[in-house]
Order: structure tokens, then sequence, then C-alpha cells
């Protein structure tokens, strides 16, 4: 398995950790694996909540101190684009 590519968010504010999250999982095949740094206190809801959302997994969470936060994020299936309900991965 390769290594998560790393996304480095630190001291950007919501919702950009949330796009450059987004933006590096559309570049990955499904079950690649994204690592995110972030230091903005509300990633510890957005992140999930995006995850969830679009199928993602939140494969760890750590606190690192000093109010920063890792996260693996590994890229869920591809979401039928013949399914007008499901949420996109994108």
């Amino acid at each position: 398995m390769t290594a998560p590519v790393l996304v480095d968010a630190r001291g950007m504010l919501c919702p950009l950790p949330v796009l450059r999250l987004r933006k590096i999982l559309q570049g990955l095949p499904p079950g690649g694996r994204a690592r995110l740094l972030a230091s903005d206190p509300m990633a510890v809801v957005d992140v999930p909540h995006f995850c969830a959302g679009a199928g993602h997994v939140m494969v760890t969470t750590c606190d690192l101190g000093d109010g920063q936060h890792e996260f693996v994020i590994e890229r869920g299936p591809d979401r039928s684009q013949d399914d007008p309900n499901a949420p996109e991965t994108e």
C-alpha cells in the first residue's frame, strides 16, 4: 500500500481544510488515502461530516496537541451517476 497523500491545511480556517481534502480525494482512486493535518478547531466536526456525506472512510483521527489534528481518510467507492440521490464524492 502506498503512503497517504499529505494535505497540510494547518493555519487554514474551515472550509479550506475540507476543500483541500476534497480536491486531493478527487484525484485518488477508490481506496486511496489522504492524510490531513489541520489546526482549525472546527475540522474535528467538518472533516467527519464531509466524509460521511461523501461516502469516504475516516480511518484514523489523532489529536497532535497544540490545537493540531491529523486525519487519515480513505476514498470511498465511486458513486453511481444513475442514482440522483447519491451524494457527490467530489
